[in-house]
């Protein structure tokens, strides 16, 4: 290639990447129009779609049809729209567990049953054929869990096809031929982007279809959109993108739906410091997915090298909601200088509409190639024991005028109740509550144990973990949802 064609298709990409970016611009900053307000939490379930798909059954731009059938019974439902000769395909939540994006379709439909972005629409609708089956394994949402009634992992599903899950995925596929594919996912939010303390907020892939990572046209092609959906997400979570490892899968739906043809493109939506619900990383899947649509309608996409694809980080795992610093910890008398990682596991309720969480040691050491959401520098502080506050309380009732953050900087961790709440595993108080007459758990720090222990600098207690939770008893400050019961 000569250098004058060279340059001529950067400019030409430059030029095509920043028209785009100003679209973008655009939808990021109207997203709260769109956004599909009913939906506003991570633990949605089919119930709370299908009145949202009844809807678009009274507008005639949609077509909509019944194209399959849980294990459990529930409707899976194909949204159509756009007349264009290109068949997009979009699928999520193959994992009940995994519901960002299926969110994210739901703000689309309303951006396009909008009034404004008509030319960017027609173009989209003119051009393509888009096609949504939201909520691929709804008896996975029910629980929240990742496999569906039988157990099985959808997305491992590929060739056996024993779920109707998996055979209806197949079937729409193969019908549409489709051109693209996004298969949309979420993952872990402890995944950072290689050698950054930057979450992988968004991670992308362009799964190989074969042992030896070949890349096709098919393949490419999925890469080129990759690489300017990373663009736009740059702007909004810079240096928070990663890519998915490629190692060829042969049992999984990506890995076989690009062999069989159709560009696709994994979208895994990971984690944002303070979006424990994933709001925002919606938003940010809202305004990628539409972006990438767009650049595949107007043909864009072609000219972008794939080049660039590899220069995207991969993921790695080194992230903890909470990475304590150098404290000084005594065992045995002797001191040792440690860092700590705190995650705050997830326990569901049992109807799966909220959760609370356990906030667990998950290691210690030296952990200085590990990052935090949070981090903080413990290098003056020494780590202690609560205790328990001797004064008996009847129940919970009788602790609306507790200064618990006293309780805190005067060493108590624990207060004690004659009634615990019954069937209740936590409090939203800062503080662990203990039936009376027992022990204080022991503080051993070791993985696996829960975190609960002072801060001390000085002979004073500045700072609180709290089942995981580090409060500023300073300030009063902390991101605290809640404390264990322990009976």
């Amino acid at each position: 290639m000569t250098r004058i064609l060279k340059l001529f298709l950067l400019l030409f990409t430059t030029t095509v990447v920043s028209q785009n970016n100003d679209i973008t611009s655009k939808l990021y900053e109207t997203y709260n129009t769109y956004k599909e307000t009913s939906l506003g939490e991570r633990r949605i379930k089919h119930t709370d779609i299908q009145p949202l798909i009844d809807k678009l059954k009274e507008n005639s731009k949609y077509t909509i049809k019944k194209v399959g059938q849980s294990i459990e019974g529930r409707d899976l439902s194909l949204i159509s729209i756009g007349s264009g000769k290109t068949n997009v395909l979009l699928w999520s939540q193959m994992h009940g567990d995994e519901p960002t994006a299926t969110q994210a379709i739901f703000d689309i439909f309303n951006f396009l049953n909008g009034s404004e972005f008509s030319d960017e629409k027609e173009a989209i609708l003119s051009n393509l054929t888009l096609h949504f089956l939201p909520m691929l394994n709804p008896d996975g949402a029910e629980n929240f869990t990742r496999r569906n009634a039988l157990g099985v992992d959808i997305n491992r599903d590929a060739v056996r096809l024993q779920s109707p899950e998996s055979k209806t995925l197949k079937r729409v596929r193969d019908s549409l031929n489709a051109d693209f594919g996004f298969n949309l996912h979420d993952q872990s939010i402890y995944y950072n982007a290689e050698r950054t303390d930057k979450p992988a907020t968004i991670s992308y892939l362009a799964p190989a279809y074969n042992y030896e990572k070949d890349i096709n046209t098919v393949r490419g092609n999925a890469m080129k959109v990759i690489v300017f959906m990373n663009s736009i997400i740059q702007k909004y979570a810079p240096g928070q993108v990663g890519r998915y490892n490629d190692d060829f899968e042969p049992r999984a739906f990506g890995d076989n739906i690009q062999k069989w043809g159709t560009s696709t493109i994994l979208i895994e939506s990971g984690g944002y410091k303070n979006d424990v619900e994933k709001q925002e990383i919606r938003r940010l899947n809202y305004v990628s997915i539409l972006s990438a649509i767009y650049s595949i309608a107007k043909e864009n996409y072609k000219n972008i090298s794939i080049k660039e694809y590899d220069k995207i980080p991969q993921n790695d795992r080194k992230l903890f909601d909470l990475k304590i610093l150098g404290a000084t910890y005594t065992l045995l008398d002797n001191n040792y200088t440690i860092d700590l990682g705190i995650n705050h596991l997830e326990v569901d309720n049992e109807d799966h509409s909220d959760y609370y969480n356990i906030g667990k040691v998950m290691d210690q050491g030296d952990l200085s190639t590990y990052y935090g959401y949070n981090t903080f520098d413990a290098s003056d502080y020494r780590i202690i024991e609560g205790n328990i506050y001797p004064k008996v309380f009847k129940s919970i009732k009788d602790l609306s005028g507790l200064d618990t953050y006293e309780l805190l900087k005067s060493g108590y961790t624990y207060v004690q109740l004659e009634e615990l709440p019954k069937d209740k595993k936590y409090t939203s108080l800062p503080i662990n509550l203990i039936k009376a007459g027992n022990k204080t758990p022991k503080l051993v720090l070791k993985p696996g144990a829960n975190s609960t222990f002072l801060l001390q600098k000085n002979d004073t207690i500045d700072y609180a973990v709290i089942n995981g939770f580090l409060i500023n008893l300073k300030t009063k400050e902390s991101h605290f949802k809640n404390a264990l019961i322990y009976r």
